[in-house]
């Protein structure tokens, strides 16, 4: 499915209040109506936002959503456009390995999600990087994990260092408290069982296990990891 099918598709997402968003925002927004001047948005104002079709990549249709940067046009109204291209730089400025970022899902892909870093540029989060599910127009705080040498961002949905480490540890405990202390991971456990599992790469878990052992929060078996009650 392309992009544009993606954005036409119907939006099965559980009903919520829209967002407020503002100019320089990229956002996923809900077409209330088409007519002559164009697609109109509700942008969490009273006023909806025009989305002109000079503006659009494809005619959308009412009740479905589409991605947009908002900006300001020549005749200083805030209006909406489909063509991100224009407005987002694939080079990055001003961002280092570890920096905290806004990211909006824009494309999911075979690699992982095409994202907007900070509303200013096109970032990659790869399937290991995503520790849970993501969906076109999801919004969410993210790192950036590496910068590449055509300053190119790769990304990451865990902080870097000891951080990381931590954020792992919470969701084995989480995951442990679901399921009566005992999980049947281990060391031996597939990289794809412990991802299916917890959203983690076996690296991240085998750290964060690590640590717990040592913090005497769990106890290690041939089986599995049990929490230990204390």
């Amino acid at each position: 499915m392309s992009s544009q099918e993606r954005d036409a598709a119907p939006d099965t997402r559980e009903e919520t209040p829209e967002p407020r968003v503002g100019v320089g925002e990229v956002a996923y927004l809900r077409v209330t109506q088409v007519n002559d001047t164009g697609a109109f948005l509700n942008w969490g104002r009273p006023k909806d936002l025009l989305l002109p079709f000079g503006e659009q990549r494809f005619r959308p249709d009412p009740g479905k959503r589409v991605l947009v940067m908002i900006y300001v046009d020549d005749r200083m109204r805030p209006v909406a456009s489909m063509k991100l291209d224009r407005f987002l730089r694939d080079d990055a400025e001003g961002l280092n390995p570890g920096d905290r970022v806004d990211l909006v899902i824009a494309d999911l892909t075979d690699l992982g999600a095409k994202a907007v870093v900070n509303h200013r540029f096109w970032g990659l989060l790869y399937q290991d990087d995503m520790t849970r599910p993501m969906r076109r127009g999801d919004r969410t705080t993210g790192y950036v994990k590496r910068v590449r040498d055509d300053g190119r961002l790769d990304l990451s949905l865990l902080p870097p260092g000891e951080a990381r480490i931590d954020v792992v540890g919470e969701k084995v405990l989480a995951a442990l408290a679901e399921h009566d202390g005992f999980l049947a991971l281990g060391d031996k456990s597939s990289a794809a069982e412990i991802k299916s599992r917890l959203g983690v790469s076996k690296n991240a878990f085998k750290q964060a296990i690590g640590r717990l052992y040592k913090q005497r929060q769990i106890r290690i078996d041939a089986d599995g990891i049990r929490r230990i009650d204390t």
